[in-house]
């Protein structure tokens, strides 16, 4: 399973805000059924990387299809194959384990 962090932005638009370019690329993300967060800087998908790197090329395309002449896609990838189990909340629980064996 891997785990994605993705972030789409448009550039040279006629406003400086990209929130409705960002819900476009959700909705994609929501139909998709993969499981997901979205972050104040990105989304992070969950899910077979293959399905994953066809949902982030549709994401990418989505700001031209607003009218957008240029695109700036960030994407992280973590891909673990030594787990089967490789999740958001499992990756989230983990610090936050750790975090109280310091306390």
């Amino acid at each position: 399973m891997a785990v994605v962090e993705i972030s789409v932005a448009p550039l040279g638009t006629a406003t400086p805000g990209v929130s409705r370019y960002v819900a476009a690329c959700v909705e994609l993300v929501a139909a998709s059924g993969l499981v997901y967060q979205l972050n104040p800087m990105g989304t992070v998908i969950e899910g077979d990387i293959d399905e994953i790197f066809s949902l982030l090329r549709k994401m990418h395309e989505v700001p031209f299809g607003q009218g957008a002449e240029r695109v700036s896609t960030l994407i992280k990838i973590d891909d673990r194959r030594d787990q089967g189990s490789h999740g958001l909340q499992g990756k989230i629980d983990s610090v936050l384990d750790k975090l109280k064996s310091d306390s």
